[in-house]
């Protein structure tokens, strides 16, 4: 679940990155979030550092527009990040990137479905999950998937807070609970 924090930071980045004549594509914005994130999560000295109260954020800003620097980060992108730095919020960076795209998903006109599956779905299985979704959501459903090899076989999927069962141990389940009421 996100944190009204990271939901807030995400929304005014959101407002940023979609205003009219921002000149910034919000794809571009999310992978230049995700590619920080990642530098973040390579050092743990640098996690630390992000962390620590004993690091002045005004040196956390100079670290990371070092960081930045070769990485053709937006200027815009660089200023959130140093909003982040300043309000002390670099440890919910990840949440604010989660919260950023499902901003940005809903905004577009997309719903979000997660999709576990006791083995990998071939393309024709994730199309056909994709257009059933969109179907259901009568919105555009933008689908992750996850292998769950403790579905045994079957696929579940959750579309917002609705979950949608067709693996083979939630039909094992239903019956189960069908059988013990009687």
């Amino acid at each position: 679940m996100l944190s009204v924090v990271a939901r807030r930071y995400a929304k005014a980045l959101a407002d940023v990155v979609t205003a009219p004549n921002s000149g910034l594509d919000a794809g571009k914005v999310l992978e230049q979030l995700r590619a920080i994130q990642a530098v973040i999560d390579s050092s743990a000295d640098l996690r630390n550092a992000f962390a620590s109260p004993a690091v002045s954020p005004s040196r956390k800003r100079a670290v990371i527009a070092r960081i930045l620097d070769p990485m053709g980060v937006s200027r815009q992108v660089k200023n959130f990040l140093f909003v982040i730095i300043d309000h002390r919020r670099v440890l919910e960076f990840e949440s604010i990137i989660d919260a950023f795209e499902l901003s940005i998903d809903d905004r577009l006109g997309f719903v979000r479905a997660d999709v576990s599956s006791a083995r990998e779905l071939s393309d024709a299985q994730r199309t056909a999950l994709e257009a059933e979704l969109t179907r259901i959501a009568g919105r555009q459903a933008k689908l992750r998937f996850a292998v769950d090899p403790s579905l045994i076989g079957g696929v579940v999927a959750k579309l917002g807070s609705t979950v949608y069962d067709g693996s083979v141990r939630g039909q094992l389940d239903s019956l189960r609970t069908k059988l013990g009421s009687r």
